[in-house]
């Protein structure tokens, strides 16, 4: 038990909203007690003024964040500090223990978007020199790498890829992403040389004589899963010796970026990745603006 339960009576009405939350709502018996400790930190302080949990107004609650804050809570304590207090003031309602929310004219603070991992070109080179390519699996495996940071493919839109999506005079492949929404994604040169050496000299001997769609298909003849290429992925950045969090989309992260930092229009971007809203691909421009700052520090003599 923490110092402010010790010192904090706990209201009468408080157990029984917390076992709904438990019984009701589902929510996990460790979330219930960090909402326990949330509201008894702000009964004890209410304390201090001779207010009631019960009674308390949102200049009440106003305060009580301004002060957690100037102390250096972290954005998801302060969301969640809030969420408790939502709920123990709408249960406080619905058992007519007072007749108004005092959080109803409350914003949840602003958590943000994690910034996507990424990788700087130099890594991204050292990945893709992984593979052997002297072997058939080795040269499927750098095509599949080269293909991937070309274009910015999901992992899945890349392991799906049919022969028939190809479009290799064009220099373009038709992908089907979410939703089933196509899109046509230039491959660029450098994706299409190794594209045509892979298809001219590893697809045929990886399929040894069997018929198959999949553009990149395994061993067995069968299109490769998501979950097979993302071991790879994690194989080829263990001997590049790259150190970072991976993701499956870390390459799509990396492709993304760099067009971004090279002068992209983010609308070419957004059209690229295939979201279908601008705001998914707004998050790029922070990883973008923090690789420039970045540069800005190491080189630049006021840096």
């Amino acid at each position: 038990m923490s110092d402010t339960e010790k010192q904090t009576e706990v209201p009468h009405y408080l157990q029984p909203f917390l076992d709904s939350l438990w019984l009701e709502s589902g929510l996990s018996k460790h979330t219930v007690s960090a909402y326990r400790t949330d509201l008894l930190a702000f009964s004890s302080w209410l304390a201090e003024s001779d207010i009631n949990l019960a009674t308390a107004t949102r200049q009440d609650i106003l305060r009580f964040q301004s002060i957690r804050m100037r102390e250096g809570r972290k954005v998801r304590s302060e969301a969640r500090l809030l969420s408790s207090l939502r709920r123990f003031y709408r249960y406080l309602c619905r058992e007519d223990i007072r007749d108004s929310d005092p959080t109803a004219q409350i914003e949840s603070p602003r958590l943000g978007k994690p910034l996507p991992n990424s990788l700087t070109e130099d890594e991204v080179e050292n990945l893709l020199e992984q593979p052997n390519i002297d072997a058939p699996l080795g040269l499927r495996d750098r095509t599949m790498l080269e293909v991937l940071y070309a274009t910015g493919l999901r992992v899945t839109e890349l392991v799906s890829l049919t022969i028939e999506q190809l479009n290799m005079r064009q220099g373009l492949v038709r992908c089907v992403g979410k939703g089933n929404k196509e899109r046509l994604v230039p491959l660029g040169e450098v994706a299409l040389d190794w594209l045509q050496d892979y298809l001219l000299e590893s697809r045929p001997v990886i399929l040894n004589g069997r018929v198959s769609d999949d553009l990149f298909p395994t061993q067995r003849g069968k299109g490769m899963t998501r979950q097979a290429f993302w071991y790879l992925i994690k194989r080829y950045a263990s001997l590049a010796e790259i150190e970072k969090e991976l993701s499956p989309h870390t390459l799509r992260h990396a492709f993304a970026t760099h067009l971004l930092n090279h002068g992209a229009d983010l609308r070419i971007v957004q059209l690229l990745l295939g979201h279908s809203d601008l705001s998914t691909t707004q998050i790029y421009t922070h990883v973008a603006k923090e690789r420039l700052k970045g540069i800005h520090s190491e080189h630049h003599p006021r840096g």
